[in-house]
């Protein structure tokens, strides 16, 4: 199975002061969700399910990575 990932870099624009941390902060941790509910779920298959997915348990951890930077 092939896989293909294509990521562009896109800049937001950076609110400054207090605002701009409060911002920062909420993509940070609205990424980690996104992060932690991919691992926890990839987690929770069997190795077979993983199998037949094309994946093995080793990349969970990359694969959540991955989908949390796509959100």
């Amino acid at each position: 199975m092939a896989y293909v990932a294509n990521s562009a870099a896109v800049a937001a624009p950076k609110a400054s002061g207090l605002s701009g941390i409060f911002a920062s902060l909420a993509e940070r941790f609205r990424q980690y969700r996104v992060y932690r509910t991919t691992y926890n779920e990839l987690s929770a298959l069997s190795n077979r399910e993983l199998s037949d997915l094309g994946m093995s348990r080793s990349m969970i951890r990359r694969l959540a990575i991955e989908a949390s930077r796509e959100a």
